[in-house]
Parts: structure tokens; sequence; C-alpha cells
């Protein structure tokens, strides 16, 4: 055990962090098996530790944000429990139709109680853009009319937004833009908020797979969707689209990212937040589009994403009163803990938020109002 904490301390150290120190981002560890767990399970270990009260740590953000950007993880290599954690993801396709629906039934269909005390009034679950404001609903419409504007959508067109969510998207574009849009979710509470939040809109919110549609549409959007596809999906995914996509028309896809192209999700977050979850690297994103799409524009927001996170984690923080009694204490440090250690990844740009526009080949060049993040 002694062996196991001056590792753990060596560690922490390599990246500025100390045990018991006074800096807000030092761990304080209370239960000394958390030293070899994470020293032969890494960051599930770390994870499932906080979540049962084993350290604590007043700023998880800069703690993740350091213990990144030292690489801490690739200086332990983990035991053979780590490795069944991971190895499932690589062999098997766990996105298939019939297990798509598992991060709906374990994520988004929590409750819309939770969503709605640390979103904004639109439900944005994604990234907002902070271009010249603070506010987190105001972000979320700057980047909802980013997406609109990047599309080009003109009254009259019809949109299809692949993993609408709770609707505010559609409901956002068919306000704003004149356009009707098609929506289409795997979570039945998504599904029924959405229906009622674009009630009277020309918007059709359907529970359904991305992979049983097959109408025209003038232009495709998917927002924070592409993250629960799977590698063994990518191409079928552009494929989807393609088929769908008028001729002429644009696609946007908005989607977090990794740096490099992986089979695997973090193993804390797969378990625990998003099942079957993955994230695409830009080569993998460009091999599923070869030959089906012409890459327009790619623009980097992962920055923002990391002030999204701080402002969700300060509204659950003070909505958490309120849904004490419900979700109890682990949840309580769950939830914090993946605000917190996502922010402190996208800080260390370990991770990305990428939005790309595509046009079939032959389409003219759309004319998007320029932007910059």
């Amino acid at each position: 055990m002694n062996n196991a904490k001056s590792v753990f301390s060596e560690l922490l150290a390599g990246a500025g962090v100390a045990l018991d120190g006074p800096a807000p981002w030092d761990m304080h560890v209370h239960d000394e098996r958390l030293y070899p767990r994470v020293l032969t399970r890494k960051n599930l270990a770390l994870g499932e530790g906080y979540m049962a009260g084993w350290w604590d740590c007043e700023r998880i953000d800069e703690l993740i944000h350091r213990l990144v950007r030292s690489h801490a993880a690739q200086k332990v290599h983990g035991g053979l429990r780590f490795v069944c954690a991971v190895l499932p993801a690589v062999i098997l396709n766990l996105q298939t139709p019939a297990r798509a629906r598992v991060v709906a039934e374990r994520h988004y269909d929590l409750g819309n109680d939770l969503f709605a005390a640390f979103l904004d009034p639109y439900r944005q679950y994604s990234c907002a853009y902070f271009k010249d404001t603070d506010d987190l609903p105001e972000a979320q419409k700057n980047k909802m009319r980013l997406i609109c504007d990047k599309l080009g959508l003109r009254p009259g067109e019809r949109l299809l937004d692949i993993g609408c969510g709770w609707g505010g998207l559609s409901r956002f574009a068919a306000e704003e833009y004149g356009v009707s849009v098609v929506g289409v979710t795997i979570s039945r509470e998504q599904a029924a908020f959405g229906r009622k939040f674009c009630a009277g809109l020309p918007v059709d919110i359907r529970l359904a797979d991305y992979r049983t549609l097959s109408e025209p549409f003038d232009k495709i959007v998917s927002v924070g969707m592409f993250e629960h596809v799977g590698y063994r999906n990518y191409r079928e995914f552009m494929r989807v689209a393609a088929r769908c996509l008028e001729p002429g028309g644009v696609f946007l896809l908005h989607t977090i990212g990794s740096n490099v192209s992986t089979r695997w999700c973090d193993p804390w977050i797969a378990r625990y937040i998003f099942p079957n979850g993955m994230l695409p690297s830009t080569a993998q994103i460009a091999r599923a589009a070869e030959g089906l799409f012409v890459v327009e524009d790619v623009q980097n927001l992962g920055p923002h994403y990391d002030r999204t996170l701080m402002c969700w984690l300060d509204n659950f923080r003070a909505a958490w009163p309120g849904l004490r009694e419900r979700y109890g204490e682990t949840f309580r440090r769950m939830w914090e803990y993946y605000l917190q250690s996502c922010a402190g990844a996208f800080r260390a740009r370990d991770i990305q938020l990428w939005q790309t526009v595509f046009t079939a080949p032959g389409t003219a060049q759309p004319r998007c109002r320029p932007v910059c993040a």
C-alpha cells in the first residue's frame, strides 16, 4: 500500500498536484485503497473513488486539467480490469440498433427535471458559443444561430435534425429561419418533451433511429449525437446523411472529438455517463465522409465547451437542493465529477469540439457568414 501511495504521489507531483496540499486542485485522500486501484484501473478507479467519497478536491476541473496535461494516465499501464473495461468497445459493435437505446435509457431518460435544472431554456445539451457574452442562454442562442447561418437556412426549406434532443434547435430554426424540421431521437423522454416544446410549429419530432431515415431534405444538422454512433457505424451514418441530402444541400456535423483515433471511450464515462460512447478523430470523420461529401469548413469551439460545462456545474449546484431527495449523494458526486472532469479535459486541449460543414460533390460552395472563435 505504501509503495502504491508513493507511486501515486509521484504521478501527482509530476502534474503539479500534491496530496493534502493547500492548492484548490490538490487531492485529499480519505481511503488509501484508492492508490492501488488507480494504478491498476486508472481513470475508472479515480472516478469511482470520488463517487465513493474516498477522496475530495475543491477544483476537480483544475486537477484533471493538470493530470491530463502532464500525461499522467499514459504513465500508468493499468491492469487486467482496465483492459477488460475497454475491450468490448474494440471487439463488438456496441451501437447496433438493438443496443442504441442503452444510452437513452441510462442517461437521456434520467429525468427532464434534472436536465431542466442546469440547461438553458432551449435545453441545449451541447457546447455553447460565448461570443460577446458570458450568459449561457445567450451563448446557446449564439451557437444555434451560428449553425443555422452555416447551413444557410432559408424560409420554406426542409431541415433534418439527427439527434434532436429536447427539440431546442429544431424550434429555434423553425421560429427564426422559417424552415420545417424533422427531428429524430431515441430518447422517449426527449421526444415527449420536444413534441410539446415545438407544438404549433412546423416541427415533427420522431422517436426513431437515424438508420431508418430515407427522406429528402434541403439541409441536415447533427449536434452532439455523433459521439454515440461508434467507429463501426461512422460510414453508415454518413451514408444515411448522403442519401437524405438533396442536391445542392448542406450538412453540418457538431461533435466532440479526440486528437487521436481510438476505438473506445474513457472507461468511467462509458460506465457511468454515456454507455457505449466514443469520440471520433478528424481522420475517422474524414474517412467516413470520403467520396460522399466535400468538406467545406471545420471550426474548433473546444474552449467554449470548457466554459459551457462550468456554467452547467454552477446551475447544477444551485438546483441541487431540489434534486437531492430524488437522486441522492452518490449521484451528486458522480455528476459533479463528470462535468468538471470533462471541463478539465477540454482545458488541457485533450478533446475538442468540431463543427464540420459538408456538401455533396459538385455542389457550389455555400456562402456562410464569416465567424471566428
